[in-house]
C-alpha cells in the first residue's frame, strides 16, 4: 500500500529572492511597507463598512469578504519572505510548506468564487433593480459567502493532497519566495503528469464555471446599460460596476498566467513577477480601487477621519486643561 507521505525531504529551501545584502535590505523595506499599507487599506475598508449601518447591504458585505481575503493572501507568504530577506532564513519545513500552499490555494479559490458572486450581485442590481431587495437578501448573501469559503477549502484540500503525496527525494530548493504548485511540482521525483491533469481538470471546471458566471453577468450588464435611455443612468451604472470589473481583470489575468499550464512550462523568473502581482500588489490596489471609485465608501472614510480628528483634538484639549490645572495647584 502506498504511504500518504513517501517524501525523503523534511524541509524546503526558498531561493526565489536575491542574496546580495544591500538588495535584500531594500527589498525587505519595500515589501514591509507594501504589506503594512495593504493591511492598513483593507482593515480601513473593513472597519468603514462594519461601522456604517448605511453600508450594511449585500454589495458591501461581499466587499468585506474580499478585503478579508486581501488581508489573508499576503499574510500567508510575505512574513516568511521578510524573514528570509532580513535573517537569511530561507528554510521552511515540509509541513510548513504544505500549509502555506494549502492556505494560499484556499484564498485564491475562494476569491475566484467570491468575484463570481459579486458579479451576479451587480447583474441583479442593474438588470433587475426593482426585484434586487427580494432576490439578493442578506440571508442569501451569507449563504453565498459561506459557499465560496467552503468551495475554496475543498478545492485547496484536493490540490494539496495530490501534490504532497508525491515523492520528493533529490532537490529541496523551491525556486520561488513561497511554496506554490508549479515550483513544488517541479521538485517531485514521482511522475506528475496524471496528477497535473486531474488538478488542471478540476481547477479548469471550477475556475471556468466561476469565470462564465462573471462573464455572462457582465454581458447582460453591458447590454442593459446600452439600452438605457439616459446618459446619466448609463454613467452611473458603469461607475457602479467599474471597481469590481477592474479587480476581476487584475485577478484573472495574473492567476491564469500562473496556474493554467503544466510544470514543464514553468519559468521561475516570469512566475516570480506574476505571483508578486496577484499575491502582493493586487491586495494593495483593491482597497484603493474601491475607495477612490466609490462615493459611499469615500464619504464613510471622510466621516471616520473627521471623527478621529475630533477625538484627538478633544484629547489634546483635555490634556492641556489637566496640565494647566496641575500647574495652578502646584503654584
Amino acid at each position: 500500500m502506498e504511504r500518504v507521505n513517501m517524501s525523503a525531504v523534511s524541509e524546503f529551501i526558498l531561493v526565489g529572492l536575491s542574496d546580495a545584502p544591500d538588495v535584500r535590505f531594500l527589498l525587505f523595506v519595500l515589501f514591509l511597507l507594501i504589506y503594512l499599507a495593504t493591511l492598513a487599506g483593507n482593515i480601513t475598508i473593513f472597519a468603514a463598512i462594519s461601522t456604517d449601518t448605511r453600508l450594511h447591504n449585500p454589495m458591501y458585505f461581499f466587499l468585506c469578504n474580499l478585503s478579508f481575503l486581501d488581508i489573508l493572501c499576503p499574510t500567508i507568504t510575505v512574513p516568511k519572505m521578510l524573514e528570509a530577506l532580513l535573517f537569511e532564513n530561507k528554510v521552511i519545513s515540509f509541513t510548513g510548506c504544505m500549509l502555506q500552499l494549502f492556505f494560499l490555494i484556499d484564498v485564491i479559490g475562494t476569491e475566484i468564487f467570491l468575484l463570481a458572486v459579486m458579479a451576479y450581485d451587480r447583474y441583479v442590481a442593474i438588470c433587475h433593480p426593482l426585484q434586487y431587495m427580494n432576490i439578493v437578501t442578506m440571508k442569501m448573501s451569507a449563504y453565498l459567502a459561506i459557499g465560496t469559503w467552503i468551495a475554496g477549502f475543498l478545492n485547496s484540500l484536493l490540490h494539496t493532497s495530490f501534490i504532497f503525496t508525491l515523492f520528493f527525494c533529490d532537490s529541496n530548493k523551491v525556486d520561488q519566495y513561497y511554496c506554490d504548485i508549479p515550483p513544488v511540482l517541479a521538485l517531485s521525483c514521482s511522475p506528475t503528469y496524471t496528477r497535473e491533469l486531474v488538478i488542471l481538470t478540476v481547477a479548469g471546471i471550477l475556475g471556468s464555471s466561476a469565470f462564465l458566471v462573471t462573464l455572462i453577468s457582465y454581458v447582460y450588464i453591458l447590454l442593459t446599460i446600452l439600452c438605457m435611455n439616459s446618459a446619466e443612468s448609463r454613467h452611473k451604472a458603469f461607475f457602479t460596476c467599474g471597481s469590481h470589473l477592474t479587480v476581476v481583470c487584475l485577478f484573472y489575468v495574473t492567476t491564469i498566467c500562473t496556474y493554467v499550464r503544466t510544470s514543464f512550462s514553468y519559468s521561475p523568473n516570469r512566475d516570480r513577477i506574476i505571483s508578486m502581482l496577484y499575491g502582493i500588489f493586487t491586495p494593495l490596489l483593491n482597497p484603493l480601487i474601491y475607495s477612490l471609485r466609490n462615493k459611499e465608501v469615500k464619504c464613510t472614510l471622510r466621516r471616520m477621519t473627521s471623527q478621529v480628528r475630533t477625538a484627538l483634538t478633544r484629547q489634546k484639549h483635555l490634556s492641556q486643561s489637566l496640565s494647566s490645572s496641575g500647574d495652578q495647584a502646584t503654584g
